[in-house]
């Protein structure tokens, strides 16, 4: 099964303007990401899906893919779904473009998923606190006891009631995994209402009854949306150099 890793790479942003061109240790957000994903070893191709010409020639400068696309879309997962008609892949991994410090065993376990015939998606989750679980920015998933997805929510699900010690939550990382035939079908459905409700595009295959398989990882990723975010980053990498 040849597998490959589409990061989308959309340069408008809100919170951080231009985020993936952002310098981090010398260069930008999006070929740092670029590389620690082609560092994992985990993917016969890797690609970045971009809608500007900078980071096109950032990523070809590194002597990467890029595909450039022409159209707008509303998620990252539609983004790489136009990509589809270049890339030949049976197995497509979703990596955010604004996380570029990517975990080799976190992605292969996300592979290895797929072991299982009938798996058609798989993402990642982590433990956390129920403090962080009322951040609406810390989206949280409840499985059922085969680790597929039951629900996704920006609120502390489940809700504990009892104020019960023993009550644990799920932390959803947001890192797809897809059969090339269920990512070219899923971009072509409607929005649904829960995904307008919490703005979650993954709610849309919930909805639909796709069995998501939630894999277990310890690796928090360091999502880049703020400043303090590109800060913490910068950090972190002064840490491991």
């Amino acid at each position: 099964m040849k597998t490959a890793a589409l990061i989308p790479a959309r340069y408008a942003s809100t919170r951080l303007p231009a985020k993936l061109v952002q310098d981090l240790g010398g260069i930008s957000v999006i070929q740092r990401t670029y590389i620690s994903t082609l560092a994992t070893g985990v993917f016969d191709e890797v690609w970045v899906v971009t809608d500007h010409e900078l980071i096109r020639e950032q990523i070809l400068d590194l002597g990467g893919k890029v595909y450039f696309s022409a159209k707008n879309h509303q998620s990252g997962s539609d983004r790489i779904a136009e990509a589809l008609e270049v890339v030949d892949a049976d197995l497509i991994v979703n990596v955010q473009g604004d996380e570029p410090f990517q975990d080799p065993h976190s992605l292969s376990e996300l592979v290895r998923a797929f072991d299982r015939p009938k798996v058609k998606m798989a993402s990642l989750m982590c433990r956390i606190s129920e403090d962080e679980s009322y951040n609406p920015n810390a989206v949280k998933v409840v499985v059922d006891e085969h680790s597929n997805a039951i629900y996704f929510s920006r609120s502390p699900i489940p809700f504990n009631r009892e104020k019960a010690r023993d009550v644990f939550y799920w932390k959803h990382i947001g890192v797809y995994a897809y059969t090339r035939e269920l990512l070219a079908e899923f971009t072509t459905w409607p929005k649904g209402y829960l995904e307008e409700v919490e703005m979650l595009e993954q709610l849309r295959l919930i909805e639909r009854g796709v069995k998501i398989k939630m894999v277990e990882t310890t690796h928090q990723a360091i999502a880049i949306d703020t400043q303090e975010d590109l800060d913490r980053a910068r950090n972190f990498l002064k840490s491991i150099l």
